[in-house]
């Protein structure tokens, strides 16, 4: 999946682990997925956010509001929530529904407002902020649609086609769906061990 990602894609990546580290948190949420977003000013999901009144400062003040300030994290690499590789997950989705053959930062928004559809923390942060998701979902389409998105995944943050960091990224997820599963499976049978 990251091998379709843009430049800006990537970076949004990494600002929302830079966010979560920025909040001292030892995960990365979906919450840190919008402030990433709002970290960039030349993609569409940004402009699209900061026309309906979406800023990166106030989003902060909401997150930390919401879930407050962590410990320092004991370990280098944190670790995404279900919902944040969830989110991840819509973006390509939402992509290869709309016929692109890249995820941009819009993508990574469409997948979020997706997600949230239910209790998803970034979008209360958004419906915090005022903002309609339903007028940001038609405003990212309108864009997208108006053909002005024209763009290819490159291999910019993360060397020629995605490299070694991307393949770490993709194994993490990895790690982290299979670890989910275990635990939905755990909690689902409502043993304390894993059969499988």
């Amino acid at each position: 999946m990251f091998e379709r990602f843009t430049d800006t894609a990537r970076r949004v990546v990494v600002y929302a682990k830079e966010e979560a580290l920025l909040l001292d948190h030892d995960f990365i949420g979906t919450e840190h997925i919008l402030l990433g977003l709002l970290r960039d000013d030349t993609e569409t999901a940004v402009q699209v956010l900061t026309s309906l009144g979406a800023g990166l400062a106030p989003a902060r003040v909401q997150v930390e509001a919401m879930l407050g300030r962590g410990e320092k994290p004991s370990v280098a690499e944190i670790p995404f929530t279900a919902r944040a590789k969830k989110v991840l997950e819509l973006s390509l989705r939402e992509a290869l529904q709309l016929g692109h053959n890249y995820i941009g930062s819009e993508h990574i928004l469409l997948g979020l407002l997706r997600e949230g559809e239910g209790e998803g923390g970034g979008t209360e942060v958004l419906r915090r902020l005022g903002v309609d998701t339903e007028e940001l979902r038609r405003g990212v389409l309108a864009v997208l649609r108006s053909g002005q998105q024209q763009r290819r995944p490159s291999p910019g943050l993360f060397g020629v086609g995605g490299g070694a960091g991307m393949s770490a990224i993709e194994n993490r997820l990895t790690a982290i769906e299979d670890r989910l599963e275990r635990i939905e499976r755990l909690l689902r049978d409502g043993s304390g061990r894993d059969s499988a």
